[in-house]
């Protein structure tokens, strides 16, 4: 089986704080006491690779600062890192993406993975400018992605297609790597997308059956086009050396959130056009009461933040059973986050990480390196 990897995140939506940072998928974002700037995400960024995690997703929605600029920064001040940037196809031609994308591997390379973000949310994309719908927007995506491969692999394009069209077009500097493709979408329509073109399809922290039910639906249809992808799983995370302690700040973070704010947020995320946002809404119902669907999985971060709603909460040895049931449905790869990012990184890459190696199911990239 894959061997595990573990990545962090970059919090530019709002920047960070000692309680959950909300916004995204339809509600307004939140702020954080600590602003996203370059030297806090710096100090992020080098924490995690300090502790042994191989990259970190950077963010991009309405409430962010730019993925691809933040990024470019904090390899300046970061050493190893890989950056998982998103590529937006309704933001940029793909001759400028495929462009950018060997520009960025070319002038630093092992830095680069990209996450393809179709959008969400119809409001938000119109204010990108983006009138398209749901469905169009995947099929604008596939055809994007095979632009934006073709001249990667140092072809001349000729794509006459329904959204994009290109003649005669190939890049004057080829890639040294090509930059892995990440891809979530719970819909029939994007998991279609992802088993054409990702190399890593993402979903978010469901319990692990019914991560482990999607999965073989994406693993099907990447079989029709002669494909094999791996599998990742975004999460928040709440380690600590007991199990008393990790359920103790899980119940803090959610303390003092009056019903509500609740209330409001959740109408707000209801609106939301996406399929895995709908999955992560009926998961909690808007209660306080019941938020441990799965042992050691909580679904609190999901009653103020928009996307990824579930978290890892338990003792290391705890969240790292839970991490091996995720493993035996398929999924090898894990996206993670925390309140505040920095601490919560080295409670994870002190604690988890260390239990898992000693069950021989990880290795340090920095020792590899």
């Amino acid at each position: 089986m894959t061997a595990l990897k573990f990545h962090w995140f970059i919090p530019t939506n709002g920047g960070d704080g000692r309680s959950i940072v909300g916004g995204g998928h339809g509600v307004v974002g939140g702020t954080g006491t600590r602003p996203a700037s370059v030297r806090y995400l710096g100090q992020i960024a080098r924490s995690a690779e300090q502790v042994g995690f191989e990259a970190a997703l950077i963010p991009t929605g309405l409430w962010c600062e730019d993925a691809w600029v933040t990024s470019a920064m904090l390899t300046a001040v970061s050493e190893r890192l890989k950056f998982l940037v998103a590529l937006r196809p309704d933001a940029v031609v793909p001759y400028v993406a495929a462009q950018m994308a060997t520009t960025y591997v070319n002038l630093a390379p092992g830095r680069l993975a990209l996450n393809v973000v179709t959008g969400g949310e119809d409001h938000d994309q119109r204010m990108y400018g983006d009138f398209l719908g749901k469905e169009e927007r995947y099929a604008r995506c596939d055809e994007f992605l095979t632009i934006v491969k073709a001249l990667w692999a140092g072809e001349t394009v000729d794509f006459a297609g329904r959204y994009l069209s290109v003649e005669d077009s190939s890049l004057q500097h080829l890639p040294r790597e090509i930059p892995e493709i990440y891809f979530g979408g719970s819909s029939a329509a994007g998991i279609a997308v992802a088993a054409k073109h990702a190399d890593v399809y993402l979903t978010w922290g469901e319990p692990p059956a019914a991560v482990g039910e999607k999965l073989e639906r994406v693993r099907q249809a990447a079989a029709e086009h002669g494909r094999e992808l791996r599998f990742g799983v975004r999460l928040h995370s709440i380690a600590r050396e007991t199990s008393a302690a990790a359920w103790t700040e899980a119940a803090r973070l959610v303390a003092d959130i009056s019903d509500e704010d609740i209330a409001r947020t959740q109408a707000g995320l209801r609106r939301s056009g996406s399929e895995g946002q709908r999955r992560m809404l009926d998961l909690h119902g808007g209660s306080k009461d019941g938020l441990e669907i799965y042992p050691n999985l909580w679904a609190g971060v999901g009653l103020l933040r928009g996307g990824a709603g579930t978290s890892l909460v338990g003792s290391y040895a705890e969240i790292a059973d839970l991490i091996e049931a995720y493993r035996e449905v398929g999924v090898s790869e894990f996206i993670l986050s925390g309140y505040p990012h920095l601490e919560e990184s080295y409670w994870f890459g002190e604690g988890v990480l260390p239990e898992l190696e000693r069950r021989g199911l990880w290795s340090n990239p920095t020792s590899a390196a």
